[in-house]
Parts: C-alpha cells; sequence; structure tokens
C-alpha cells in the first residue's frame, strides 16, 4: 500500500530484526506492531528512542490491541500515532503523511534556532522552572514539542482535548507566544540547554 503511493519500504519479520534493520537504514518513519516474537513494540520504540539518531524518527503502532489503555501505554513508549488493526488504508496514508510532515515541522524548528540543539524530553521540569508554567502545563507542552496533537496529548496525560486546548491557550498567553510552532521552538531551546540571547 505504501509502495503504491512512492514510499520505499523494508519489512522485518520480528522486533529484533526490525530494530537492527531501522539501525542500519534510519529510516524516515517506523510502522510498527506491538505483539511480535523475540522483542514487542514497546522494547524496539523504548530501543530506539534511547539512541539520539531516533529521537525525533515518526514512530506509529499499528495493532490489534484497541483499548485506551494500550493507546496511553503506547503513547508513554514514545509512539506518535496508534492505528488499529483493521487499518482503513486512506487513515493509514493520512498518520504517515501527518508524522513526516509534523517530523520536518519539528526539525525546522530545532534548524532555524541554529546549531547545539539537542532536547532532551525525559522530564518536563525544566519546562516548568525556565519559563514560569505549571506543572501540568509544563507536561503538555513537552508532548507538544515532540509534534503531539491535542488529542493525543490528551490520551497520553488522561485528559480531555477541551483541557488540553486550555492549557496551550494559557501556555500561548503566559509566554507571549502565537502559535504552536513557537511554543515548540520555546520548549526546544529549553530542553536543550540554549538560552535567548546566548
Amino acid at each position: 500500500m505504501l509502495e503504491m503511493e512512492g514510499y520505499e519500504t523494508v519489512t522485518a519479520e520480528n522486533g529484533r530484526v526490525g530494530l537492527e534493520m531501522a539501525r542500519r537504514e534510519e529510516p524516515d518513519l517506523v510502522l510498527c506492531d506491538v505483539m511480535m516474537p523475540e522483542l514487542d513494540g514497546y522494547g524496539v520504540v523504548q530501543a530506539l528512542r534511547e539512541d539520539v539518531r531516533f529521537a525525533a524518527t515518526p514512530f506509529i503502532f499499528l495493532t490489534a490491541k484497541s483499548d485506551r489503555s494500550d493507546v496511553r501505554v503506547g503513547m508513554n513508549y514514545g509512539a506518535d500515532d496508534y492505528l488499529t488493526k483493521p487499518v482503513v488504508r486512506d487513515d493509514l496514508l493520512a498518520a504517515v503523511t501527518a508524522r513526516l510532515q509534523r517530523a520536518g515541522a519539528v526539525h525546522e524548528c530545532i534548524e532555524a534556532a541554529g546549531s547545539g540543539f539537542s532536547p532532551d524530553y525525559s522530564s518536563a521540569v525544566p519546562l516548568q522552572t525556565a519559563l514560569g508554567i505549571t506543572a501540568r502545563e509544563a507536561e503538555v507542552l513537552l508532548w507538544v514539542a515532540q509534534g503531539k496533537s491535542n488529542a493525543e496529548v490528551g490520551v497520553i496525560l488522561g485528559m480531555a482535548e477541551k483541557t488540553v486546548k486550555q492549557h496551550l491557550g494559557s501556555i500561548f498567553a503566559k509566554l507571549g507566544l502565537e502559535n504552536r510552532n513557537a511554543a515548540t521552538l520555546q520548549a526546544v531551546e529549553v530542553l536543550s540547554g540554549v538560552r535567548r540571547g546566548r
């Protein structure tokens, strides 16, 4: 399906082989099952996220595990999207396109800010401390900076999408920002240990 749309693909028969292949091929995006022999999808995404080369590589789970708790677990492990089988062709293509575009936007933010940027997304505390926002706002901003949509942030943090929007509005007001890209850039600066004016 993806190849018919012009994407170049490589496949692996299990998680261990998939991880080795990803490290060798360095793909622009990873589409992965959760339940696999030798190494499950959670193990794959964890291993990739620990490698700086894949810190921002879009990672989509495609799985039969469809409970809301499964989605939350997958996102917390570092997945960017979570699709359930059977997946509709248009949904899969839309997810792939959106993830590649968002990854490009985040990359552009980092590029625009200059060299020396290597954001550490392991904790929201630096955002709270440096930007003077609440702990919950910092958590929201941490995920937004990684390209997550409001709905996805809601799933990860266990809050309504409307609540995520309210937190974002508060963040924009407190920081004098107009949009998500500006917020992402500021978050990336903080998480990279870079300060304005240096």
